[in-house]
């Protein structure tokens, strides 16, 4: 068994680190707190004499905010603000001068993307460093370190996981009672799906309120009824349904839908537009994917209009936004492909295998690179 080290044994870390140790590995720990006990935590004065016999260390030091961002009180009129890395910079500046390269740094805290490679990579070159946060929950913090949706690792290069942390792998095969999935991806795609995965929380919250808030406003309704119903719905809404990047919305029903609660949240005056938002965001990401278009060339053909592949219907068309910031932006619209310094490939189809020389925009991902675009691909490019 390895020897596992703690540092930060605050409401995240020393719940996992005494999971650990009932697993039967001798953990050693360290907080500034130096209130702090345990009866299967090894509590260190030093981190030199908490990592030094340590095979595998993680890193569980606050990224705060300042208090006033907690959200006990309103924060949307304040400037937005960036976590505090002062913690998690100087354990990891510190752990660089102790550790060397047979042991490993697993990084549990919670950061914005771009962070790692941006401010916290020059202090990691002396030991094998890993991004590796948890998806838990106050009240539940060791069932969800033992039992998690997915287990997340993010390395400076994936093919090296298997290899250079192998004794990580092991380690969590005796610590998991489920069968999570292990997530490898980049330092920035790790960061990406903790955050995302706690925001889309929020909103999952913020959307079942607002239907709360209708009802309220609006009358003869059971808030339940309706959320217990959309809950039941496993085909589109509770699944994987639509969880792939691609075209936005379209359709003769949802945009319209959006634009007529837009119009209801303020008869009722509920004080937010959470659907005029959504089409203002709708709308900004059919601008974001022009300009990229353009950027690759001025002349722009659409291999189709219609607002979903196999139907014909122009009916909300996302094609038809897209194409609608292309010539607001300058773009030339033409109507054979051979004429084209860009292909919009609007929906992946055998029909458009054989396509010009054109360079191919293809925002699903869906055909070979080489001479196609890949939208929202910036890892392999």
């Amino acid at each position: 068994m390895y020897n596992v080290a703690w540092i930060g044994l605050g409401k995240l870390g020393m719940p996992c680190a005494e999971v650990c140790a009932r697993s039967g590995f001798k953990v050693f720990g360290y907080d500034i707190d130096k209130s702090i006990t345990s009866d299967s935590v090894l509590i260190q004065p030093t981190l030199e004499e908490t990592v030094r016999d340590s095979d595998i260390i993680f890193v569980a030091v606050p990224t705060p905010h300042h208090e006033v961002y907690d959200g006990k009180t309103p924060t949307s009129d304040l400037p937005c603000r960036d976590f505090n890395y002062d913690a998690v910079t100087s354990v990891l500046s510190e752990l660089n001068q102790l550790c060397n390269k047979s042991q490993i740094v697993a990084l549990v805290s919670t950061v914005l993307p771009g962070t790692i490679s941006d401010r916290l990579l020059t202090h990691t070159s002396n030991y094998k460093f890993v991004y590796n946060p948890f998806l838990i929950a106050q009240g539940t913090v060791a069932w969800d370190y033992q039992n998690p949706d997915i287990l997340m690792l993010g390395v400076d290069n994936k093919t090296i996981i298997e290899n250079d942390f192998s004794d990580l792998l092991t380690f969590y095969a005796n610590i998991l009672e489920n069968d999570a999935s292990f997530e490898c991806g980049t330092y920035e795609e790790i960061e990406c799906l903790k955050v995302f995965y706690n925001t889309w929380i929020t909103t999952k919250i913020t959307f079942v309120n607002m239907i709360q808030d209708v009802a309220e406003k609006l009358g003869n309704i059971d808030v339940d009824s309706i959320t217990s119903s959309l809950s039941r719905c496993s085909k589109r809404i509770t699944s994987s349904a639509y969880m792939k990047a691609g075209l936005g919305d379209g359709g003769s029903c949802h945009p319209r839908d959006n634009i007529a609660l837009s119009y209801l949240a303020e008869k009722l005056d509920l004080g937010y537009d959470f659907f005029a938002y959504i089409m203002s965001i709708r709308e900004a990401q059919a601008e974001n994917m022009a300009e990229k278009i353009l950027s690759l060339g001025r002349k722009v053909y659409f291999t189709n209009y219609n607002f979903k592949p196999d139907v014909n219907c122009e009916d909300g068309s996302y094609v038809r936004l897209v194409e609608f910031y292309v010539k607001e932006h300058g773009g030339l619209i033409v109507d054979n492909e051979l004429n084209a310094d860009v292909i919009f490939l609007s929906y992946p189809s055998d029909k458009y295998n054989k396509l010009s020389d054109a360079l191919v925009f293809d925002p699903w991902r869906a055909r070979t690179r080489g001479y196609s675009y890949h939208y929202g691909d910036t890892l392999n490019d």
